[in-house]
């Protein structure tokens, strides 16, 4: 009898692990049509969202975007105090709205002296939605634009093919709404920006376009000294512009894999410790 069961228990693990192997044949085509993890949602509405108080603003989702010090040559550009945005978007037949919220507990708005800086937000999209350019201040062939808020009440729109290269829009296009608010467990920034869907001036991004559009994220901390190439960044996410394929989210698929693998490691774990038990009575 003892050697039957010893014998049974290589047969059972490979029962389940056959088992594993069908279900993740099952999830294959679910992982072939998943959305990929760096989408944030764009949620379609009526009425204008340019208040960063506005109620309509609790109807939209949210995505939590990880943040780095961006790879730059500048004096303590890897010291950058900003780990997260929030970044929620929204849009109407005419105009794309996307807010940024972060925690901040200092509202620097001053960059009068040359030790005050202020504190700074940009969005970052590719002048042609098919391409993703590089994500440090795209490339002379792959263009970018720059939306840009500060704190001084300033809002640029930037064209950019590489680092070092921005030049103005004499007439900018985006416009921005800012409000101190509770982000997280502390008081924070909550910017809109907004513009018009349509592009009306070469070399700026069409948000019109049947097509996903890469977006890119940066925060500045004026209290820690943070401008130019000393800020935190995003690396390319995007905005479900095109077509809905109703795939599965990446991450729930993920999830869905990494559950079905935990439950085998239990079930193994559980059968193994039961068998000793028993051969350990015969």
């Amino acid at each position: 009898m003892t050697e039957i069961v010893r014998g049974g228990r290589p047969l059972l693990v490979a029962g389940l692990l056959a088992g594993l192997l069908v279900a993740s044949a099952a999830l294959a085509p679910l992982i072939a049509d998943a959305r990929p993890a760096r989408e944030i949602p764009v949620e379609n509405v009526e009425n204008s969202l340019a208040d960063p108080g506005a109620d309509g603003w609790g109807e939209v989702p949210a995505a939590t975007v990880p943040l780095a010090s961006a790879p730059s040559s500048v004096p303590n550009a890897d010291d950058t105090t900003v780990r997260e945005v929030e970044v929620e978007a929204a849009r109407t037949d005419g105009k794309l709205f996307v807010r940024l919220r972060w925690a901040d507990p200092s509202a620097d708005r001053s960059a009068s002296s040359p030790r005050a800086f202020a504190d700074m937000a940009a969005i970052q999209f590719p002048v042609n939605a098919t391409t993703q350019p590089a994500i440090a201040m795209g490339s002379e062939r792959n263009l970018v634009n720059v939306w840009q808020w500060s704190a001084t009440d300033t809002t640029q729109e930037l064209l950019a093919g590489g680092p070092g290269t921005t030049t103005i829009f004499e007439q900018p296009a985006v416009s921005t709404e800012s409000t101190r608010s509770d982000v997280g467990e502390g008081e924070g920034w909550s910017v809109v920006f907004a513009r018009d869907l349509n592009a009306s001036v070469d070399n700026r991004t069409a948000l019109d376009a049947d097509a996903d559009l890469s977006v890119a994220l940066g925060i500045w901390n004026g209290e820690n000294s943070e401008r130019a190439g000393q800020k935190a960044v995003s690396e390319w996410y995007y905005f479900p512009f095109g077509p809905d394929d109703g795939g599965t989210p990446f991450q729930t698929v993920l999830w869905a894999i990494a559950g079905a693998a935990i439950a085998l490691v239990i079930v193994v774990t559980a059968l193994s410790v039961r068998r000793t038990n028993e051969e350990g009575k015969l």
